[in-house]
């Protein structure tokens, strides 16, 4: 079983079958071996599509607390759990 295989069987138990995957584009500093890894990934799971919606609005916005002209490098789309 992969792990998206796995996660995907992980919250479709759980009851949450709307995502948001959370990736790193190539070459992102953070993916070298001594920091996230080249293969890290995160999956934020939610109840309803709207609310997974409502979650990727605030994670696309500027976060409060970066510099100006300072933008998260991270990839985000939408998944499900079909």
């Amino acid at each position: 079983m992969s792990v998206t295989d796995l996660t995907t069987t992980m919250a479709t138990s759980a009851g949450k079958p709307f995502g948001i995957r959370v990736e790193l584009p190539t070459n992102d500093p953070m993916s070298a071996p001594h920091l996230l890894g080249a293969e890290w990934s995160g999956t934020r799971w939610y109840d309803t599509e709207s609310a997974r919606d409502v979650a990727l609005e605030g994670m696309l916005k500027q976060p409060g607390y970066y510099r100006i002209g300072d933008t998260p490098s991270v990839r985000l789309t939408k998944v499900s759990a079909d």
